[in-house]
């Protein structure tokens, strides 16, 4: 029989009893610190029933807390329900940690798995519970002790990247890092990040959920590689391409051995290295410590890995337009539809185009009142029909060979009314706020925010979550360092660079009536033929996703003219990109909804 989640919590509170410790933090983590994680990291989920991709399980003799943000308010209450775990909203800062302070005496000890844990993270909760004399403890896994079933690590298949889309060989990626490594005063470099081994290295995975990467390390020194993965993994082209860069293969767990090896100095991410990795350190060892070289170079993309991007754009914009005239065709037919149809369907197309790989995240279609919820996913328990009037969301994305996609579009069912048109307008203008911007280079992404939300901030509305994050090129769909977002802090790391792939999603969500978001990918151009050079640098947005936007629920009287041929001259780029690949029934759907306004 299956332990309720109130009894596997009850089992960690004992484990805790008996090793004297008084909380346990959960975080959304893994060894390498992934946003999806591999099924053996995720406690968070075994022990609370909670799924989504970010959010921090405290749990003392007293309370159980789970601390998520905006997003994930609604959707996170209902999953808690009859856990023994409460629901935390957190807006800012690290609220989990000051409850903790609240909730914890003097003297009384914090513990955390040392695989879930980064350098930075160590550091920031010792100073802070430090203040409150509670010590941290980060040496044992208590769900060890109590997750008899738990998963262990995955055996699927490492693959070569097509060599037609890449355009960099591995030797010259890391012939790049080494440059950056003796700029930064490096002898050695330990990448724990997966997204950046497997950019670094042109090969990918399936180890993680909708990431297309695998468990690994990458040691890079002066002359010397080293790729630390299970070899029975890897097949005859990925150890081509390894033998071809002079890259050594070693087993996963050996990276520690090799870490206790080392000697001088040594260059890590402190966010995305757990203290785990680093247990064997030599004392004598000089950290380095910022972003991987590889995670700036692979935010940059080349003119060719664009081009092969705005191509896997194109194919799932043909993709889409067969999709929204299948759901036109049934809804107007009188078949119930669901939310749950909505991601059969739309898989069903994008595996008719060229080099689709897999989905990048699990398909959000929500339907009115689920669609206020920004990262709902329909299950079998809970899902919502089609029918009536109403707003149905729909963010979906997927993996190609040659890029990767992640796009939202709005469906009207029935007619619209006013007030839905209002939220849906201002939506709209603030989408095209970010795309029609023009601003200095190496601006921090977080300052693009406000450009992004004025046309709603102006009648008083926002929305919980960010509004731009990176884009990998068949990589992980959320990647860095840039991001758009006021929550976040401004530093050195999140800037705008020429080539960056960046989403645009600005959202309106009203709470048991509605969701609304709309999101394009952008490329980070220079601006052509600028106007002035002397104040320096300056970059523009351009669109490479290709599928009309709602024009039904658009309130034509709230917007510039200016807005107006933005939307225009999209629509035409949008028909002008599909029209050739589309037939029958899509390109009918595609010729109907790309005219002007």
């Amino acid at each position: 029989m299956t332990a309720s989640y109130a009894q596997r919590l009850a089992a960690l509170r004992a484990a805790m009893k008996a090793k004297n410790i008084d909380a346990w933090i959960i975080p959304t983590a893994d060894p390498h610190l992934s946003e999806y994680l591999p099924a053996r990291w995720e406690g968070r989920y075994w022990l609370t029933g909670f799924g989504g991709t970010a959010g921090t399980l405290i749990t003392t003799a007293d309370i159980s807390e789970l601390w998520v943000d905006g997003r994930y308010w609604e959707h996170a209450e209902d999953c808690l329900a009859g856990t023994g775990t409460v629901l935390g909203k957190l807006v800012t800062g690290t609220p989990h940690v000051d409850s903790l302070i609240k909730n914890l005496k003097s003297g009384a000890v914090v513990g955390i798995a040392p695989d879930v844990l980064s350098l930075s993270e160590k550091r920031y909760l010792e100073s802070q519970l430090g203040k409150a004399g509670i010590s941290l403890r980060h040496d044992i896994d208590l769900l060890d002790d109590i997750w008899t079933d738990r998963p262990g690590a995955s055996d699927k298949p490492v693959f070569a990247q097509k060599a037609q889309f890449v355009p960099e060989s591995t030797a010259q990626k890391i012939e790049r890092i080494r440059q950056a490594m003796q700029a930064a005063g490096a002898d050695h470099h330990l990448v724990s990040g997966l997204d950046d081994i497997a950019w670094i290295t042109n090969l990918r995975g399936s180890d993680v959920p909708y990431d297309p990467i695998f468990l690994s390390y990458l040691l890079i020194s002066g002359k010397e590689a080293t790729l630390f993965v299970d070899e029975a993994k890897l097949d005859a082209d990925s150890k081509k391409v390894l033998a071809d860069a002079h890259v050594a293969v070693a087993p996963y767990a050996d990276v520690g051995k090799a870490v206790a090896k080392l000697a001088g100095s040594l260059l890590i991410n402190p966010d995305r290295t757990a203290v785990s990795t680093l247990g064997n350190l030599p004392a004598g060892v000089k950290l380095i410590e910022g972003l991987n070289p590889s995670t700036e170079f692979k935010a940059c993309k080349s003119d060719a890995e664009i081009e092969h991007n705005i191509e896997a754009m194109v194919q799932d914009g043909v993709a889409l337009c067969g999709f929204f005239a299948e759901l036109e065709q049934k809804l107007a037919a009188g078949e119930r539809i669901s939310e749950l149809d909505i991601d059969d369907m739309q898989l069903k197309h994008r595996q008719q185009q060229p080099n689709f790989v897999g989905l990048c995240f699990g398909t959000h279609a929500g339907f009115n009142a689920n669609g206020s919820l920004p990262h709902y996913i329909a299950t079998k328990e809970k899902f919502s029909y089609i029918e009536g009037q109403g707003l149905l969301l729909v963010d979906s994305g997927a993996h190609y060979h040659n890029g990767t996609t992640d796009i939202t579009r709005m469906v009207c069912v029935g007619e619209p009314t006013p007030e839905q048109q209002r939220d849906y307008t201002l939506v709209l203008k603030a989408h095209i706020a970010l795309e029609q911007a023009i601003f200095p280079e190496n601006l921090s992404g977080v300052l693009l925010d406000v450009i992004t939300r004025a046309p709603m901030w102006r009648t008083m509305r926002d929305y919980n979550h960010g509004t731009g994050h990176g884009v990998g090129y068949f990589l992980n769909v959320h990647q860095g360092p840039q991001i758009i977002s006021y929550f976040k802090p401004v530093n050195g790391q999140n800037v705008m660079k020429a080539g960056m792939l960046t989403s645009d999603e600005p959202g309106l969500y009203r709470p048991g009536k509605w969701g609304i978001r709309i999101e394009n990918l952008l490329v980070t151009r220079k601006v052509k033929n600028p106007e002035e050079t002397q104040f320096g640098s300056y970059l523009c947005m351009e669109p490479i996703t290709f599928c009309p936007i709602d024009t039904k629920l658009i309130d034509r009287s709230l917007m510039t003219e200016d807005e107006i041929q933005w939307l225009n001259d999209y629509h035409a780029l949008v028909r002008e990109k599909l029209a050739p690949r589309t037939q029958g029934a899509a390109r009918e759907w595609l010729e109907r909804n790309t005219q002007p306004i």
